[in-house]
């Protein structure tokens, strides 16, 4: 795309796309939250100094991240996202800066900590993964996860209903998606397997989400991708 020449793929630019963003994108269920959490004890990780959440968007996952770890910093290629993300509600040891996936601003082995919360199909993949082996330190740990469009909505007695005009409304709108939007379609298969460490695992879960400004609860199939840089 003009002017980020190393980023495959530019969405969700404008700021009154990134104000709905903030206003409307789930956060990681808590589900999710444990899953990862989990894995990181199991790999001795939970004690990361410096966590970075790449595509963070107007910063859900990434503040999810700051209840647990030191230092937390998202990175997008989108400057209204980040100013969403910054205008959101903040933590001290929270920052956030602008750059492509493909070309992370910190030293090699610095990282103990990569994520990505439903952003890293948009990337270059070859390029992000070859970020991901730079900067994560030996022992680090990568987490890469995506809600799927396996979904169904839960609101009172309207549950059945609403799931159905959901997913009338869903197949209608992947015949006009991004031809990115296969690796979401795959469950992350493609990531997964370019994923350059060899202790790694995909896993499938449902769990329940909500935004912060509606009462619907949507139930969402979720893969993640979890790998552990060899010592």
């Amino acid at each position: 795309m003009p002017g980020h020449p190393s980023m495959a793929t530019q969405m969700f630019e404008a700021r009154g796309h990134a104000a709905i963003y903030q206003k409307y994108r789930f956060a990681p269920g808590k589900e999710l939250q444990r899953t990862i959490l989990s894995y990181l004890r199991e790999k001795g990780t939970n004690s990361a100094e410096l966590v970075v959440d790449v595509g963070c968007g107007s910063g859900q996952g990434t503040r999810f991240l700051a209840e647990h770890f030191k230092k937390v910093v998202g990175t997008d290629i989108s400057e209204a996202q980040i100013q969403e993300a910054w205008e959101g509600p903040s933590m001290p040891n929270v920052s956030y800066i602008v750059c492509p996936a493909e070309k992370l601003p910190f030293k090699d082995a610095s990282v103990d900590l990569l994520t990505s919360f439903t952003a890293a199909h948009w990337f270059d993949l070859e390029k992000f993964m070859r970020e991901a082996k730079r900067v994560v330190r030996p022992g680090g740990c990568v987490a890469i996860s995506t809600y799927t469009v396996d979904m169904s909505l839960r609101y009172g007695k309207c549950s059945e209903k609403l799931t159905q005009v959901f997913r009338e409304l869903w197949d209608l709108l992947l015949k006009y998606s991004h031809h990115r939007i296969k690796h979401v379609l795959e469950d992350y298969k493609e990531i997964f397997e370019a994923l350059p460490f060899p202790d790694k695992k995909r896993m499938l879960e449902v769990m329940g989400v909500s935004s912060r400004e509606t009462p619907v609860e949507f139930w969402v199939r979720h893969v993640c991708v979890l790998g552990c840089k060899a010592r």
